[in-house]
């Protein structure tokens, strides 16, 4: 009796490991402790860059945003609202890398990166979107004016809509655009602070512009109270590489991205 359960014992295990070799045998699951739950937290270097397409252009071309870790603090960075200043798409591009290839540097935080607000503005090389509409004075802003540049009413560009819709969505803490070419960095809302430690990280100084009528800084920074900054970069950066320019104004942006603490 013994020399035939020993021999059922042996046929027994010599099955399980050849199933289990051939992924046909699942061993029980570790004992979990009651009330314990599966962390959902992946550690930064885990954390993949997901593109999102959030809309399109009057011409149908796609505005898409790129969102770079995970957390409560979240950063929007965002270009070429302006479909003539060209250096804010790269200068986001180059951002949109950096963190891609460094995601330690944002433990905690979650950063919304849109390279390209007007594309039908950019591939036309005109200020304005293909109606000729200035989607920076298109929004639903107290001081806004309408008139044909401006829009007759808030929001009547499919653009302006769309950066609505990703403003409600993902609830930045801060927002950061991009322009040419004042040369300075301007705020509004509560954004003071930050600009001045942009300021800090690059050859810009910080001028209050006043906000514009219909602007998304009088949108988001007046109306909304979300510190809104923007980049005034100079018109020559238009000739600099991508390289060339986050080597001048990348610390700028990774000091509003981490903020509060300081570029690296």
């Amino acid at each position: 009796m013994d020399r035939k359960w020993s021999f059922r014992a042996r046929i027994s295990l010599v099955l399980t490991v050849l199933l289990g070799l051939a992924g046909c045998y699942e061993p029980e699951p570790k004992p979990r402790i009651r009330g314990e739950q599966p962390s959902l937290v992946l550690p930064p270097a885990q954390i993949p860059a997901k593109q999102r397409l959030m809309g399109r252009s009057v011409q149908g071309r796609p505005i898409m945003v790129e969102i770079v870790g995970q957390g409560t603090d979240t950063a929007l960075i965002m270009g070429c609202i302006h479909g003539d200043e060209r250096a804010s798409a790269a200068l986001v591009s180059e951002l949109a890398e950096r963190l891609r290839s460094n995601p330690q540097e944002i433990q905690g935080r979650r950063v919304v990166l849109l390279p390209v607000a007007n594309p039908d503005g950019l591939v036309a090389g005109t200020r304005g979107n293909v109606r000729g509409i200035d989607l920076n004075r298109n929004f639903e802003a107290t001081n806004r004016v309408d008139n044909d540049r401006n829009g007759l009413r808030p929001l009547t560009e499919p653009e302006s809509r769309v950066l609505q819709d990703i403003i409600q969505e993902y609830a930045p803490n801060r927002i950061v655009t991009i322009h040419q070419p004042l040369n300075c960095i301007d705020y509004d809302g509560p954004g003071q602070a930050i600009a001045a430690r942009m300021a800090q990280a690059c050859d810009l100084a910080v001028k209050k512009l006043g906000a514009r009528p219909g602007s998304l800084g009088s949108y988001t920074g007046e109306a909304l109270s979300i510190p809104t900054i923007t980049l005034e970069l100079p018109a020559e950066a238009s000739k600099m590489s991508g390289v060339g320019l986050w080597q001048k104004y990348g610390k700028a942006l990774m000091a509003a991205v981490v903020y509060p603490e300081y570029a690296k």
